[in-house]
């Protein structure tokens, strides 16, 4: 008998707990891109720049499309992903939530297709509850996309 108490008590607990856990799978992720015909490497180089004059420091660059090449797949066109930091901004938007942590370390993906190179960054959200982080992540959206801009620029 106590077990057939037990067990509906059980269910509702861990249903009420459930609950209780943030959802972000209806979070919707915006992305800001730009195109160019510029050769890929000037592309590159010039996102690097950007990044630098925005006082961001590189923390990682990973050359899909080479290492592919590099492995026997001749003719595998380019693909990076560059991440970059800034300390301050960091700490400013963990301050603002800790959830932000997803955001990190700002991200752009480089790939060509079509006679095209594409710059492609994820913005941080702008439609909170928390006022400040939406303050905060529209000014750093506004330098992600000048990176991605200043890179595209023929």
């Amino acid at each position: 008998m106590l077990l057939k108490l037990l067990i509906p008590l059980i269910l509702l607990f861990i249903t009420a707990c459930v609950s209780q856990i943030p959802s972000t799978s209806t979070e919707t992720i915006h992305y800001y891109q730009a195109e160019t015909t510029k050769p890929y490497d000037d592309v590159l180089a010039e996102l690097e720049i950007a990044i630098a004059e925005h006082n961001f420091r590189i923390t990682g660059h990973s050359r899909v499309g080479k290492v592919i090449r590099d492995r026997g797949t001749l003719n595998f066109p380019n693909y990076d992903t560059v991440q970059f930091c800034n300390l301050t901004h960091a700490k400013t938007l963990l301050q603002l939530s800790p959830h932000a942590v997803s955001y990190m370390p700002c991200n752009v993906v480089i790939y060509s297709i079509d006679n095209k190179t594409i710059i492609k960054t994820h913005l941080l959200p702008t439609d909170t509850t928390n006022q400040q982080l939406n303050q905060f992540s529209k000014k750093m959206n506004k330098k992600l996309k000048y990176i991605v801009d200043f890179a595209a620029e023929e």
